[in-house]
């Protein structure tokens, strides 16, 4: 039986939308989607690269992984600086210029979790120049000098472990006693320095304090430790939001005029990023760490490189979900910078992040 015209037109038309012919497009610029052979074997490093080419998130970390390489670069390289649009404007001692600036930022969760020993080991090697964190990211880390954070569940009953004495971030559990420790430790220092504000007139800041309190601790298994042995500084403006701000509230009721400027530090931080050669911007998370990195290099004219590795959405308007294309709008990454953002678990990804770049980097 033969097809009558109408049901070949209809052929014709239902070709016309399904299998519609490709405009053409420049096949050099585009890469073909392709994945690891694994009857090459198990290689962990060749694994890695070639996820630029595999598609979603994974191509986001290789993409991730060149920017990273190209802060390390920048540090390593004696290139002249890009004019800075606005050095016409600046003060002189901040036009002296410096190098190029990595800021690293990451929320308490990360040193919570075993990315506590990753921080430490780019702080060890000086492969960045800025740390911003929260209160939490700092008294984490010199608790576990004190005392071990346990593995739980995700899925434990919050009231038992209340009643046990026993605090839950994700499935991982810090006992009450480790606070205890962390108090009795944490007080006589501030006895010290608030002898020092007395003595000599010393007004502390968070970054400071934070410097402080490396010193103190005095072990190589601590951030703080190697922050303050390497003269990397530390911001805190949310110092008060943890246990270190329950500290301080408890040390307040005996000294009422201990200082502690979190004014100074926002200068501090702003003119070390108005002095950058180049800024680039590492970050874990969102919060006050994020958005403490991206408005300091805004003074510096916005940075030139920027990953961020992040579950958080944009879709309700929070600056911890808010996408590099956002921040673009704000000046405080640069429109021309090829800034990437990683949605996954900082815990999966970061990791592997470090082993593909600063771990195979020139250390100090």
């Amino acid at each position: 039986m033969y097809a009558t015209p109408l049901e070949l037109n209809e052929e014709a038309i239902a070709r016309g939308v399904v299998l519609k012919p490709t405009a053409p497009f420049n096949l050099s610029s585009s890469k073909a989607v392709k994945g690891y052979d694994f009857d090459n074997g198990v290689d962990f490093e060749a694994i890695l690269k070639t996820f630029k080419t595999v598609g979603f998130q994974a191509t986001n970390f290789g993409l991730a992984v060149d920017q990273v390489n190209t802060m390390i670069n920048w540090r390593l390289s004696d290139e002249e600086p890009h004019p800075n649009e606005a050095e016409e404007y600046l003060d002189p001692d901040v036009r002296k210029n410096t190098k190029a600036t990595i800021f690293f930022g990451f929320t308490s969760n990360m040193v919570s979790s075993g990315n506590r020993e990753i921080i430490k080991f780019l702080c060890k090697h000086k492969h960045v120049d800025v740390v911003v964190t929260t209160a939490g990211g700092i008294e984490e880390d010199l608790m576990k000098v004190l005392a071990h954070h346990y593995l739980g569940s995700f899925d434990l009953d919050g009231s038992t472990l209340r009643a046990q004495g026993m605090n839950r971030i994700g499935n991982l559990l810090v006992p009450n006693d480790n606070y205890c420790l962390f108090e009795s430790w944490i007080m006589p220092i501030f006895e010290r320095m608030y002898s020092e504000q007395k003595r000599m007139s010393h007004i502390w800041t968070p970054s400071t304090l934070i410097d402080r309190l490396g010193a103190e601790i005095d072990n190589e298994e601590s951030i703080y430790y190697w922050c303050h042995k390497n003269r990397i500084p530390v911001f805190c403006p949310a110092i008060t939001d943890g246990s270190i701000g329950d500290m301080l509230t408890m040390f307040s009721f005996k000294h009422s005029d201990f200082i502690c400027d979190v004014v100074q530090d926002a200068k501090k931080i702003n003119h070390i990023a108005m002095k950058a050669k180049r800024i680039g911007q590492l970050i874990l998370g969102g919060g006050v760490a994020k958005h403490h990195i991206f408005n300091a290099s805004l003074f510096g004219n916005g940075a030139d490189n920027s990953v961020v590795i992040s579950t958080a959405q944009e879709y309700d308007g929070s600056d911890s979900g808010a996408t590099l294309e956002e921040a673009k709008s704000w000046g405080k990454v640069k429109a021309n910078s090829k800034a990437i953002k990683i949605f996954a678990d900082a815990t999966l990804i970061f990791p592997l992040l470090v082993a593909e770049t600063f771990a195979k980097a020139k250390k100090d």
